[in-house]
């Protein structure tokens, strides 16, 4: 059995049937849909990233102690971890300055979540959902 890291995208949420939602409660449902309440609201997740989950230890390793290393370590404690609006500008500071840490094959990750993490600053109800998993 292998265990592997999957960093999933939320990028677009939809009303399982339209006709479910009066008028008058419209607002209240974007509302929900911004802030993520899941009342009939289906999420759609774009797999982002798979990886080996001893090669995300490693990569939380390269981290220097600090608030950016608890967040990514939290995969480790707690089997996932959200990244959201929130976390952007530490973990974008954080993946920038580790930088010359990285192997290649974590650059590659590093891009993939640098331009990933430059679309949820432009759009913050998106977020990164990622999970550890046995296959």
């Amino acid at each position: 059995m292998t265990t592997q890291v999957f960093f999933y995208l939320l990028n677009e949420r939809f009303v399982e049937n339209d006709e479910q939602v009066p008028e008058q409660a419209k607002q209240v449902m974007y509302y929900s849909l911004a802030i993520g309440h899941h009342v009939g609201v289906i999420d759609c997740f774009k797999k982002l990233l798979i990886c080996d989950y001893a090669d995300y230890q490693r990569f939380v390793d390269t981290f220097p102690e600090g608030d950016a290393k608890r967040k990514f370590a939290g995969l480790m404690k707690f089997g996932e971890i959200v990244i959201d609006s929130s976390h952007v500008n530490l973990l974008a500071k954080a993946l920038d300055e580790n930088r010359a840490n990285f192997s290649p094959e974590y650059q590659k990750w590093v891009d993939i979540l640098m331009d990933t993490l430059a679309s949820i600053q432009r759009e913050p109800v998106m977020y990164i959902m990622v999970k550890r998993r046995d296959e």
